[in-house]
């Protein structure tokens, strides 16, 4: 597809060097002036101070400037305003209230790491040696950003700035309460939700496997037992493993490993979900402030409440 990935973030927060340790600990490597970058996709996290937490820029990957023109007009039959710029054009979602920037990128380049060998019943595939998951010793360090949760005023309004104005595509949909939309070949890059006031939910990093997804949040709830949100779990939509913590400005951060791909549209069948099945297929029970964050009167009203 035209569009091919997230290149990354812009988080407001109240409190940078304090969010700003969080992320040096969670894995993101520090390159100065609030920005934190992935093994893989470079700079992908900047913070930048604001009165309370909220996304204020997304980043995506476009393959050439006629990516940008055809967005230009999309946006155009949309009603929405767009500024360009060299080799960059802007938009800002009414619904999310987030800065849009697509501009002219590389694709992600991933070194293929060895597949985890696991034993079954019946299946001794690795023989006179421990797992080589238990081995490991060096701090988890996220490949990618992966995706990002946002609320929005106008739900279907967003869905269609992401989907008929940027040209994203639906994976799966859940009617009037989320929408999983990609821009790459991962099963969902952008998820918006209604919601009483614009506001960040998550950001999602990859990781190469559950070991990693244990790993880190072990290692991040060591004598930080407030930061736990909700994990070790399975998603349904999208399938991943997944693990929810809290940044000390309120925004979840989430590891994951083994998300769906999809590079065959004609092969992926979207479906609609009415049911539980779109939080997860196993795990600990949802914790309200999963479903609604304990800050979000705060952001309604626009005071700041850690």
């Amino acid at each position: 597809m035209a569009l091919h990935r997230l290149t990354s973030v812009t988080i407001g927060v109240p409190n940078v060097a304090e969010t700003a340790a969080y992320y040096t600990e969670f894995g993101l490597g520090p390159a100065g002036g609030g920005v934190f970058s992935t093994v893989d996709g470079g700079e992908q996290l900047r913070l930048v101070q604001a009165p309370t937490r909220r996304l204020i820029e997304l980043g995506i990957g476009a393959d050439n400037p006629d990516d940008l023109a055809r967005i230009a007009t999309s946006m155009a039959h949309l009603g929405v305003p767009t500024e360009p710029g060299d080799g960059v054009l802007t938009a800002v979602d009414p619904g999310t209230a987030v800065r849009v920037s697509i501009a002219v990128a590389e694709p992600i380049t991933q070194a293929a790491e060895p597949a985890p060998v696991y034993n079954g019943p019946g299946r001794d595939s690795r023989m006179n040696a421990r797992a080589p998951g238990i081995e490991r010793a060096a701090p988890v360090a996220p490949r990618k950003l992966g995706h990002v949760v946002l609320g929005s005023t106008e739900q279907e309004g967003s869905q269609r700035f992401f989907t008929d104005g940027l040209g994203f595509k639906v994976s799966d949909n859940v009617p009037g309460i989320a929408a999983f939309l990609r821009c790459s070949t991962d099963h969902h890059n952008v998820l918006v939700q209604p919601a009483p006031v614009p506001y960040l939910h998550h950001t999602s990093w990859q990781v190469e496997d559950v070991d990693e997804v244990g790993r880190g949040a072990y290692r991040m709830l060591d004598g930080h037992p407030e930061r736990h949100v909700w994990g070790l779990g399975r998603h349904h939509i999208g399938s991943n493993f997944f693990w929810y913590l809290r940044d000390p400005a309120g925004n979840f951060s989430e590891y994951y490993s083994d998300l769906d791909c999809i590079v065959d549209d004609a092969l992926w069948k979207p479906e609609v979900f009415t049911d539980m099945r779109i939080l997860y297929n196993w795990g600990p029970p949802v914790p309200p402030s999963f479903l609604e964050p304990e800050d979000l009167a705060s952001l309604m009203t626009g005071t700041h409440s850690q």
